[in-house]
């Protein structure tokens, strides 16, 4: 998922609580509809980079697990009118980039539909570890120096708030809170609210300074408080992050976003820690690539506001991109009930994450059978095996998963040989308190359209590429 985990993005919803637990349960959700009519999108951006995964996103998985932290080590398409931007990628697809303007000063920035802030190190920003010892600027490995906001032409402070948001695994990011003009592509938002924290305990990669998230205001991290030691859901003061920010400007025609995230090949996932043009960032529209006709529109998931149980009652709040999972269809799939109401669809996480039955039944399939490794909790599996197919059904329309998605390369071992994990895993078991992920293993297959504004997720099925 994104990068704040889910248990404590959750917790919000509990600011009158002390305590607050997620119980998953199936809830009556409204009924899918046939595919909404998406228009070419207004403003396209290719991802830019590809970066390594974050060892803080390991970390909030495996928090999420109850695991140990896991050490695993585009072309432009022609758009009809406005301007589209492509999407590039590093280290195994990791974390997807693209090129982002704020105040004049040029990032790139980590597109992430599991989180809602936009945020960019200030410049002059204070480093540390994760015991919270000072440590040199370098340690924090962004990309840039940071935002100076100084000479933004268009930054203004919002006076005695505060950022402030702390990862799965200890690192926090912390400090004061603006709006500027941020710019994607040939979209441009003015006066977006936006973190630009000081205090930053960040295991960076040398390329990204920050993130846009694009989730629901309820996952935001603005608080009442310059006390970062204050910060809570009862202080806790959201904001429309960067899309509903243009939307409510009419900076789009349509209140659609798209994302298309191409797959590198093997060869270029365990050798070249860099791929260029790894797909689209689209705004107003679908994102220009070729789609087949499998297509439907289907209702977020929502969660209740007093007790934090999935719900699509009226009052039921938005955070995530969630969506009702009807089945995962694979051989031996139906020795196990595969159905999930409280799955997540996320940009910022490479692997599937599956309900533990459904895991060990798809594992067992791989030809040989990918095996779990009780150090890591991942599935292993021959580099060279035969992969079953698997399919995801969302209402009612099946959505294939290419076998080169199932089969991703994960660094060497002593001897140098190649260590290949499987793309869906284990993530959790099918109670009350698990959420599950459908990561980049499956959107690389689709292109996924997101309608904050209605609550809704248009899945169309990519041309095989």
């Amino acid at each position: 998922m994104g990068l704040l985990t889910v248990v404590s993005a959750l917790s919000l919803l509990g600011a009158a609580h002390a305590e607050f637990n997620i119980v998953r349960h199936v809830a009556p959700a409204p009924r899918a509809k046939e595919a909404a009519a998406l228009p070419p999108a207004e403003f396209s951006v290719p991802f830019t980079a590809k970066t390594p995964r974050r060892s803080s996103k390991k970390g909030a998985l495996a928090a999420l697990r109850g695991k140990p932290t896991k050490k695993i080590p585009g072309k432009k398409a022609p758009g009809a009118g406005g301007s589209t931007v492509a999407v590039d990628g590093s280290d195994f697809d990791e974390e997807y980039l693209t090129n982002v303007t704020i105040g004049g000063q040029h990032f790139s920035l980590i597109i992430d539909t599991g989180s809602s802030d936009t945020w960019v190190a200030q410049k002059g920003f204070n480093c540390f570890d994760l015991d919270g010892n000072p440590v040199s600027a370098d340690t924090c490995a962004f990309g840039t120096p940071g935002l100076d906001t100084a000479t933004s032409k268009t930054f203004q402070p919002f006076p005695n708030v505060s950022f402030n948001i702390t990862y799965g695994d200890g690192e926090f990011l912390s400090g004061p809170v603006g709006f500027d003009t941020v710019s994607i592509g040939g979209l441009s938002v003015s006066h977006q609210e936006i973190g630009v924290p000081t205090l930053t305990a960040w295991e960076g990669d040398g390329i990204n300074t920050g993130l846009i998230g694009l989730a629901f205001p309820g996952l935001t991290s603005v608080y009442n408080t310059t006390d970062p030691t204050k910060a809570s859901g009862a202080n806790q003061l959201p904001y429309n992050p960067l899309f509903l920010s243009a939307v409510s400007q009419k900076k789009v025609k349509n209140p659609f976003f798209s994302v298309a995230l191409d797959r590198g090949t093997f060869d270029q996932q365990e050798n070249d820690p860099f791929d260029p043009n790894l797909g689209f960032l689209s705004f107003g529209g679908i994102a220009p690539v070729p789609v087949t006709n499998t297509a439907v529109t289907v209702p977020v998931q929502g969660y209740s506001a007093t007790t934090g149980l999935p719900s699509n009652a009226p009052g039921s709040e938005f955070f995530f991109y969630t969506v009702d999972v009807e089945a995962y269809t694979f051989p031996g799939s139906n020795h196990v009930i595969t159905a999930n109401n409280n799955t997540i669809l996320d940009t910022g996480t490479t692997l599937n994450f599956v309900p533990t039955e459904v895991a060990a039944a798809y594992s067992a399939q791989f030809k040989p059978p990918a095996t779990l490794d009780p150090d890591f909790g991942l599935y292993i599996v021959d580099c060279d095996a035969k992969v079953p197919a698997f399919n995801v059904v969302i209402g009612g329309k099946t959505f294939t998963v290419d076998a080169r998605d199932q089969i991703i390369p994960a660094g060497t071992d002593d001897n140098g040989n190649i260590i290949c994990i499987t793309g869906t895993q284990d993530g959790g078991p099918d109670v009350d308190g698990d959420i599950f992920i459908l990561g980049d293993v499956f959107l690389h297959n689709v292109v996924s359209t997101y309608n904050p504004v209605a609550g809704e997720v248009t899945l169309t099925q990519r041309a095989k590429y």
